[in-house]
């Protein structure tokens, strides 16, 4: 029943054109595409979340890339974001395979479900804070149907206050840090990291061990 339901409010998210933006700015990004994917046919549609039903840990993102996700239709995959994400969750054992490239790669999470607090690309990654609350709604539906969540990992400050909004938290009592933890209703944790993002892994701020590291205690907080 929850994968049934999963399903069809995924179809529902893939039809959402609430905010004129980022429709406009995923459906260019999808015409002019990037060189190295010009045969492609892009995604360039909202994308829905992905993962185990019965998971007991989330991953929260910011949102799609414009040649990642929203080429790929997958959150964080065919991007240097996924790349390093699902190489993480292999090791940490939470999936069967360390790459993900397309949606039919087979590949397969344990325990973990992921999406993000928007679900279509926005310019310069950016979202306004309207779009963040009108996907919001999505938010709420989605998480709803995963009940035995333990564990939210939130990637970035974004993704971090979008879920503080969520559990009507307030941001001066749980700012953001790397490895932060804040107890959230109904026994559950509030976990942080840094963004995976290429800018983030690139220069060092994050980490291959630094991620392993919040991902293990994911799992021991999950009791994985």
């Amino acid at each position: 029943m929850a994968l049934a339901e999963l399903e069809a409010l995924h179809r529902e998210i893939v039809a959402c054109r609430r905010c004129p933006r980022l429709v406009a700015w995923r459906e260019e990004v999808g015409r002019k595409k990037r060189r190295a994917y010009r045969d492609w046919d892009y995604w360039a549609r909202p994308v829905p979340g992905f993962g185990d039903p019965e998971a007991r840990i989330l991953i929260f993102g910011l949102a799609p890339g414009a040649h990642g996700a929203n080429r790929t239709g997958r959150v964080f995959t065919g991007d240097a974001s996924g790349d390093f994400l699902y190489a993480a969750l292999f090791r940490a054992g939470l999936s069967n395979q360390p790459t993900s490239t397309h949606r039919e790669d087979g590949l397969r999470l344990f325990g973990v479900y992921i999406t993000a607090a928007v679900r279509c690309v926005p310019p310069g990654n950016k979202p306004t804070r309207e779009e963040i609350q009108a996907c919001s709604h999505w938010t709420e539906r989605e998480l709803a149907l995963l009940p035995n969540l333990k564990v939210y990992l939130a990637l970035g400050r974004i993704a971090h206050d979008a879920l503080l909004d969520h559990f009507k938290l307030k941001k001066r009592d749980h700012p953001f840090a790397h490895g932060a933890e804040y107890p959230l209703p109904g026994g559950r944790v509030l976990l942080d990291s840094y963004h995976v993002s290429r800018q983030n892994t690139q220069t060092g701020r994050l980490t291959p061990e630094m991620f392993d590291r919040v991902l293990e205690r994911a799992k021991a907080l999950a009791e994985l």
